[in-house]
């Protein structure tokens, strides 16, 4: 028990902290978990640790403001008047931090009619009255609670280790607490719409009570002064304004609060890990857990101190250090195999034998459906198995090792394939899975073929707008059940030389990997189940059992297939674009000689540098300025393009000429270096992984909003397919030897798609007589005949239609049509409205219907979440709306290419035809086929992209055949 009259008590200024916390986390944090937002309590609960940590209290409370009006707003209608709402997503989070803070065992005091600050004040007097060796400490910097500060009452702050004491607050403000309050009453406050008096700032506050003692004395004094200074005050003094000011920034000191110093007991001991820990995992923190422990770990040695100086990165999974930060754990905690059933849930079973195996098998095919999961020896598609898990009924689930410490306790992986093939390769059966891609790989290496229908947890996850998507996040949202961590099982990644590594799976004691891998299972099938009916509750479940899941297999033939690349001409591609990179460089450098020569002693700048090279463009060559960053002059891609219309325009006066071209070659030049330094750097190493010189990409089908789907391992949609140096990249994707590559691409789909969900019958009649649609749109809003429209026009045309499908605004449009300026712009767009009204209508009814239901949905039903929609922030609900348009036209537009592709897989299957898809990059399928029957092939494709979805305009589908991806294209 700590003593009974402690040292110090803490009073920690809740709102204060609350409101700092928020606005020390960027970014906009959501809790996968729940998807609410957590930003402010993250760092909230930074703090605290560290507070803990630093301080080590015995006695401390949290105090925040009740909802009542306090008597200053009887005193003044106007008092906080001013204040702006507070941010949508600070508000949530109040309940939330005071939950965290009760989590540490911190009282919380509100009192109605009082503010925080008054409570604390009062609190500062009656303790220290009360006990002659105790001292108060506030926990803030609110300059309201200056008025407080005594011989044993301080301000701290958290963050800089700063104590505001009576010699501090003398030498900052040249004030003592006795004069706080006639000194804050002169300069006033505006954020609580106290009004002082007009023109008296802090230096002439502080100079007239150094002058006159207090504000009694000043008031007395007026006459001697002088000016308008004498006027302001005369003028504060007849309406009462200065009176009013005293008494809006005197606090309270005899609020009823029924508190003494026992009532603030806490202890590190006390702390509530279970609660505490429950809410970390409902907000999705990471790091948080391990900083608890530690924390706890260190309750009895203040020498093993947690605290560090750098601002917190949620990003991060172990944020460090600063105000809301917590340092990174040199070591972690044992997990408490209490806190996981699953170690001891008896309805998991490691199956050994064989006639076990054999019996599971049976009992999963007669059920119909089985959830499975593998285990592996590490993260890759290829490594090794370490054992697979089934879950066919809700509470009960069985592993089957293949790898393990005791090898002759159970079967070997070739026998425990064989048994388990039936079974994996039974039509009949469906597959359950979490990211079951991956599954299907692991098994494919083993030489299982799954048939079957599958579900996917996680692909029925992102459907339904779960927040977060990873099975640990979804069983704690859904389930209200805390997986145990794979961590629990092989240890912690290491965080430094000397921790130990972490275990392979295989050499971890069975027991543990039996709960964690049965688990998985467990929870899978529940997760499908679940999920399946909210599908359907969503309007969703066709669109998965037809699109979406159907889909998972295609995609992981895909990525087992790859795409071949000839090493010879990657390098030859990569070498001719270094070698122009240089060029490039070498004349822009050139350039910025020949129009301001380096002084000399001088280096030159870097153009490499983003640094140097905005001092050079700003400081020394005269171009203007177009937006700065914390660090200096922006020149990113936005600024250079924006240069580069400048120059292209003949703008630069002040500008040496010969440096005009600088803009636009340090676009071309960055788009040169991040494709031979990073691009092809990454197609060589993925064309090398598996020694069979093909780039075996990732296809994510939850990767994208609006439901396309995403390439990583490389990115392939990074491919820059407008320019002559994208093109010349897709000449190294090759055929093998008797085969050619089919390119199908889809033309000018979301347009068309634009023209379906609209019905605007201008737009559609182009389309119906297959005319040149930009052409057309541009003879409509410039008003001329199609024969008369000029490229300009056709241009500005074509970026509008593209635009309007992202809600595109006339400032957009001004960015991204040479000489035309927002007004301009805006006048173009009405034209484009007017003459195509149905257009208008339906990006309007996007908008309604997100604003009416919260959500958009796509042709196939797809929704999507529209937040922000009425938010009080027009650039928010700007956003909103755009996201609202562009969600439907692009999502029904993905909706389209992956119908094509499960009808192109059918058609395939049901006629063993010799074709296979290897990419989906954008709006294009790219297959490989034999040569001598490629051209059929691509009819085959062109066919059955064209009639997968039945629209009021046509579908256009382009496929070619060529030994390159450049040749097919």
């Amino acid at each position: 028990m700590p003593d009974a009259k402690p040292e110090t008590v803490y009073l920690i200024d809740g709102h204060y902290q609350f409101f700092r916390a928020y606005h020390a986390i960027r970014g906009g944090m959501t809790s996968p978990v729940t998807g609410e937002p957590t930003g402010a309590v993250f760092a909230f609960t930074a703090m605290l640790l560290k507070f803990f940590d630093t301080c080590r209290p015995t006695r401390a409370a949290l105090v925040i403001d009740s909802d009542e009006p306090t008597f200053r707003h009887a005193l003044d209608p106007a008092y906080k008047g001013n204040r702006i709402a507070p941010p949508e997503d600070f508000k949530p989070q109040i309940p939330v931090m005071i939950e965290i803070a009760r989590g540490f065992g911190l009282p919380v005091l509100a009192v109605p009619g009082a503010e925080a600050d008054d409570i604390m004040a009062t609190l500062a007097d009656r303790l220290t009255a009360a006990d002659p060796a105790l001292r108060v400490t506030l926990v803030s910097k609110d300059k309201d609670l200056e008025q407080v500060i005594s011989d044993r009452v301080v301000l701290y702050d958290v963050q800089t280790q700063e104590v505001r004491d009576e010699p501090g607050l003398l030498e900052k403000k040249g004030i003592t607490p006795a004069q706080a309050i006639d000194y804050q009453a002169l300069i006033g406050d505006t954020s609580d719409n106290v009004p002082g008096v007009e023109g008296i700032g802090p230096k002439t506050a502080s100079k007239l009570l150094e002058k006159f003692g207090d504000l009694d004395g000043v008031i007395a004094g007026v006459p001697t002064l002088k000016g308008k200074q004498r006027e302001r005050l005369e003028a504060a003094i007849a309406s009462g304004q200065l009176a009013l000011s005293k008494q809006l920034v005197t606090l309270m000191r005899d609020v009823e609060t029924g508190f003494d110093a026992d009532d603030a007991a806490v202890s590190i001991d006390a702390i509530d890990d279970a609660a505490l820990l429950a809410l970390f995992e409902r907000c999705g923190f990471n790091g948080h857990p391990r900083e608890l422990a530690r924390l706890k770990r260190t309750a009895d040695n203040p020498e093993a101190s947690l605290g560090r100086a750098k601002q917190p990165d949620p990003r991060e999974e172990a944020p460090a250090g600063g105000l809301f930060a917590t340092p990174a754990a040199e070591d972690e905690p044992q997990d408490d195999d209490a806190r996981y059933p699953a170690f001891a849930n008896a309805g998991y079973t490691c199956l050994t034998s064989r006639t076990a195996v054999e019996q599971a098998v049976e009992d999963a095919r007669s059920a119909g459906r089985v959830a499975v999961d593998t285990e592996t020896l590490g993260m890759g598609h290829h490594t090794g198995l370490a054992g697979v898990s089934m879950s066919w009924k809700e509470g009960e689930a069985v592993y089957i090792p293949v790898l393990s410490p005791e090898p002759d306790t159970h079967l070997g992986e070739a026998e425990v394939i064989e048994l388990l093939r039936p079974l994996l390769e039974d039509a009949s059966v469906a597959k359950l899975g979490q990211n079951f891609k991956y599954d299907l790989h692991v098994l494919a290496h083993g030489g299982v073929e799954v048939q079957g229908p599958v579900f996917d947890s996680m692909v029925a996850a992102f459907l339904c707008n779960a927040p977060g998507l990873g099975m640990d996040a979804l069983a704690l949202a859904e389930l209200d059940h805390r997986c145990i961590p794979i961590a629990a099982v092989i240890g912690e990644k290491p965080r430094k030389k000397a921790d130990p590594p972490q275990k392979s799976i295989a050499a971890c004691d069975l027991a543990r990997v039996t709960a964690y891998a049965a688990e998985d299972a467990d929870v899978t099938l529940r997760l499908c189940n679940l999920l399946e009916k909210r599908c359907a509750e969503n309007g969703v479940l066709e669109l998965a059992r037809n699109v979406e899941m159907p889909l998972v297999p295609i995609l992981f033939e895909m990525e087992r297939a790859g795409i071949l690349v000839d090493p010879d001409r990657l390098e030859e591609q990569r070498a001719r674009l270094a070698e122009r990179a240089d060029e490039l460089k070498a004349e822009m450098e050139a350039a910025v000689e020949g129009a301001s020569p380096t002084p000399e002693g001088e280096e030159p700048p870097s153009l490499d540098s983003p640094k140097q090279l905005g001092a050079l463009l700003f400081d020394r060559l005269g171009f203007p300025v177009q937006k700065k960053t914390k660090t200096g002059y922006s020149t990113d891609a936005e600024v250079l393009e924006k240069l580069s219309g400048l120059a292209a325009d003949g703008a630069l006066p002040n500008v040496p000429t010969a440096a005009h071209g600088l803009p636009a070659g340090m676009l071309e030049y960055r788009m040169l270096s991040k494709l031979t330094g990073t691009y092809f750097a990454q197609l060589q190493a993925a064309a090398q992984q598996l020694g069979d010189s093909r780039v075996h990409c990732s296809f994510n089908p939850t990767g994208a909003a609006t439901g396309r789907l995403s390439s990583s391992d490389p990115n392939l949609q990074n491919i820059p397919i407008r320019t002559e140096t994208g093109k010349q990249i897709r000449s190294a994707f090759v055929a093998p030897e008797g085969m050619k590559l089919i390119a199908a691409d889809y033309s000018q789909v979301e347009l068309r798609v634009l023209a379906h969900l609209s019905e605007d019958e201008a737009l559609l009649e182009a389309f119906a007589e297959n005319r040149d649609v930009h052409t057309a749109v541009a003879a409509e809003v410039f008003k001329v005949a199609e024969a008369g429209v000029t490229k300009e026009q056709r241009n500005a045309a074509k970026t509008i239609n593209f635009g309007i499908v992202y809600g595109v605004t006339a400032f957009g449009l001004a960015r991204r049509i040479e000489g035309l300026d927002n007004a301009g712009a805006a006048e173009l767009i009405d034209a484009y409205k007017a003459r195509y009204a149905g257009i208008d209508r339906f990006l309007q009814q996007c908008v309604t219907q997100a604003r009416d239901s919260g959500f958009v949905t796509t042709i196939l039903g797809r929704r999507r979440v529209i937040d922000g929609i009425d938010s009080r922030n027009p650039n928010q609900r700007s956003l909103a709306e755009r996201l609202a348009i562009n969600s439907v036209v692009q999502g029904s537009a993905a909706d389209l290419i992956k119908t094509a592709m499960v009808d192109l897989d059918r058609r395939i299957r049901s006629e063993d035809l010799p074709l296979r898809v290897l990419l989906q990059v954008h709006d294009e399928l790219v297959a490989e086929a034999p040569a001598g029957r490629a051209d059929e092939l691509a009819g085959v494709m062109r066919e059955v992209m064209s009639s997968a979805m039945t629209l009021r305009c046509p579908l256009e589908v382009e496929a070619s055949v060529g030994a390159d991806w450049l040749e097919a294209k």
